[in-house]
């Protein structure tokens, strides 16, 4: 059997009795003519990224709490609180007022609210994000809008922090540059 050469292979039978079957045609639905007595053109189909499982389309609206167990998108309007256990991507036409909560958080539209993600925050170029930050990793994109404060640690280490306040008297010593004042 040659594979790879130029060469035609001899004594290989063609079975010409095997067809491709003809795929059936599938129609198109068409919309009923506007009054005028035209027909709108059929609408296009938003982009969803494959990896998303849930996704609101750029004409829905959401007020409360949305959990998501996978990957998630967000063209739409929402106010409440979103939490996800993967990732979440805001798109460009979207506009939060909402409180998130994520593995990993990717902001291309406008946010309000408080952003926390266990992985990573990215926020794209044409972001706008009015509200604080919180991730071990923040990824800024030049031409994003960003007013607020972030912290680059997990939670918990913010928690198990300790902050050691030496006495008046110790102060004083280490600003004297270790001379002791009597």
């Amino acid at each position: 059997m040659a594979l790879f050469t130029k060469e035609p292979e001899k004594n290989v039978r063609h079975d010409l009795s095997v067809r491709p079957q003809p795929q059936p045609i599938q129609a198109v639905p068409v919309p009923p003519p506007t009054p005028e007595g035209r027909v709108a053109p059929p609408r296009q189909a938003s982009p969803a990224p494959l990896e998303a499982r849930a996704y609101l389309d750029q004409g829905s609206k959401v007020s409360g709490k949305l959990s998501f167990e996978g990957p998630a998108r967000i063209d739409g309007q929402v106010d409440g609180e979103i939490t996800a256990k993967d990732s979440v991507m805001i798109g460009e036409s979207a506009v939060v007022t909402a409180q998130i909560k994520a593995a990993s958080i990717i902001v291309a539209g406008k946010v309000s609210g408080d952003i926390t993600a266990s992985q990573r925050i990215e926020i794209r170029p044409s972001a706008k994000v009015l509200g604080n930050l919180t991730a071990p990793v923040l990824v800024v994109h030049e031409g994003a809008v960003f007013e607020g404060h972030c912290a680059m640690q997990p939670e918990g280490a913010r928690e198990d922090r300790k902050v050691t306040v030496f006495p008046k008297e110790e102060r004083m010593v280490a600003q004297a540059g270790g001379q002791k004042q009597a």
